[in-house]
């Protein structure tokens, strides 16, 4: 019989090979992009608290700040326990473990009006964080704050099937598109962990972006209406890959949706910029070849156009480190270094 240490042990043998493979077959990078990239992240280790975490503006949001900020640093290559900011990164996991409540939330729902983003993104970055542990006993924690997780996004789920900004419980059954993805993403970065992702929680949600869909390809703010909304349409895109539904019919109409309002790079009259193109990246990166090689080429101007002398971008009204975080992630994309965000 197959025990459990040896799984563990093929899937972070598998891990290393099909991540190394994804880092070999990246493209040449652009020297200007590598050096705004490598201000960026040394901005954000050096921002980062001597608790281990980052906030947004006034202090707010440190779970889903230091989610964010941890995944952009995964994304450079660095681990917990090898590269550049693995000292950053092992603070940013202990900080995010010590958020983790006996009811399975990561994060404080006493100070924290929206606590289900971080809670998502914590989801997302501790289990890339897992695919690359290689301490047996900080696996085990991960495995056990991740599986606790899982079961809490799973009763904070309504019954329409989406995620509002906390708990169904809390919200009295309130839901909108952007947590709802926040979730999904992070529930498939556990499953592709080894974490046990129940089913019907993804076909739930599945239900509930194609509920939320307008004739036009647009996503709605919520399942109780809103207009459709080109950063939750990119962000339900990303999110029906990561479930693994490729609809030939569907998918495309949704597609088109985002060509038609988020191709032209420069147009910011939908807000939220940054949050969709955070996810439109991800699906153009998983589009590939010429869809890909277009947007990153208008993408990567605009972003390295808008950097700072000091490393961070400050465009937004979140903050800094929310915004730094978003255009580092997608400036690394091709590293091909992180499973979630790979083709």
């Amino acid at each position: 019989m197959i025990k459990t240490h040896q799984i563990a042990l093929f899937l972070l043998i598998s891990s290393h090979i099909l991540t190394g493979a994804a880092r070999a077959a990246r493209v040449v990078a652009d020297p200007k992009v590598d050096r705004v990239v490598a201000r960026g992240l040394d901005w954000l280790a050096n921002t980062q608290s001597r608790l281990g975490h980052w906030t947004a503006n006034e202090g707010r949001y440190p779970t889903a700040m230091t989610a964010l900020a941890g995944m952009a640093l995964l994304s450079e290559g660095s681990t917990t326990t090898q590269g550049k900011y693995a000292q950053n990164l092992r603070r940013a996991v202990d900080y995010l473990v010590s958020r983790c409540r006996t009811n399975g939330l990561i994060g404080d729902p006493h100070n924290d009006d929206r606590y289900t983003y971080g809670h998502g993104y914590s989801m997302l970055f501790l289990s890339q964080v897992l695919g690359e542990e290689e301490d047996a006993e900080r696996r085990d924690t991960l495995v056990e704050v991740l599986t606790k997780a899982v079961e809490f996004t799973g009763e904070a789920q309504t019954e329409a099937g989406g995620w509002g900004y906390v708990s169904a419980r809390d919200g009295h059954g309130f839901d909108e598109g952007s947590t709802t993805i926040t979730q999904v993403q992070g529930l498939r970065g556990c499953r592709n962990a080894g974490i046990p992702v129940p089913k019907e929680i993804i076909d739930k949600a599945v239900k509930y972006i194609r509920d939320c869909t307008l004739p036009d390809g647009g996503v709605q703010y919520s399942s109780k209406g809103g207009g459709g909304r080109p950063a939750i349409s990119a962000a339900a895109i990303a999110c029906l890959f990561n479930a693994g539904d490729y609809d030939d019919k569907f998918v495309p109409k949704l597609l088109d949706y985002c060509r038609k309002n988020l191709d032209n790079i420069h147009n910011e009259g939908f807000g939220h910029w940054h949050y969709a193109h955070y996810y439109y990246a991800q699906v153009s990166y998983r589009e590939g070849a010429k869809i890909w090689n277009e947007y990153r080429d208008k993408v990567y101007a605009k972003l390295v156009a808008e950097a700072s002398p000091n490393g961070s971008w400050t465009q937004g009204y979140i903050g800094p480190v929310y915004t730094t975080a978003i255009n580092l992630t997608i400036l690394q994309l091709e590293q091909g270094t992180l499973p979630i965000y790979q083709r």
